[in-house]
């Protein structure tokens, strides 16, 4: 679903989400989770935390799959993008401040049924679908977000595959795609 058709849109989730994300990447380790004072806070959720500074990509980690609350999602998510984000090296303290925050939260996934890479590319759209990608071990996601960088839907595809480890144009009939929808907050 589109960002204005999410369930938290229109509200004032957002500052509390990004509050909770700096909370989290400022006191590093001594962050304890909740209480979470808003009920929506504590109902199971799926969120990814990107960190940008001067913009410029700092970290960007998260759960596709919805299995702890989302409050304690956001709060784990935030210091692992700042802290252990394998491309980068850990959030500096000059840097804590300088951040952009963007949380996003996910919707859950939904299987494309495809037959071909063809049918593949003529099912994504562009501007709201993340995608996630599975073939054996191969995992990898794109959250929508990545469509203003990346707007051609073979070219969305053939990225996906490469972060997965695969050849940029590979096809097999078990390979899975799903899609899901975010509600960002900046």
């Amino acid at each position: 679903m589109p960002d204005s058709a999410h369930p938290l849109a229109g509200t004032s989730r957002g500052p509390v989400l990004l509050g909770i994300a700096r909370e989290a990447i400022v006191r590093e380790e001594d962050f304890r989770f909740g209480p979470w004072q808003h009920e929506w806070l504590r109902e199971v959720g799926a969120s990814f935390v990107t960190l940008k500074l001067e913009g410029d990509l700092r970290g960007c980690i998260g759960t596709v799959d919805a299995h702890r609350i989302l409050g304690d999602d956001v709060a784990h998510n935030a210091r692992a993008a700042a802290y252990r984000d394998p491309r980068f090296p850990p959030v500096s303290h000059c840097e804590r401040e300088l951040l952009q925050i963007e949380v996003s939260v996910l919707s859950a996934r939904e299987p494309i049924a495809v037959a071909s890479e063809a049918d593949a590319v003529s099912k994504l759209r562009p501007g709201i679908d993340g995608v996630y990608l599975e073939f054996q071990q191969a995992r990898s996601t794109f959250l929508p977000q990545v469509w203003e960088s990346v707007a051609d839907p073979l070219e969305f595809l053939s990225e996906l595959r490469r972060k997965a480890g695969l050849p940029a144009r590979f096809w097999h009939p078990s390979m899975r795609l799903s899609r899901y929808t975010v509600e960002k907050f900046k």
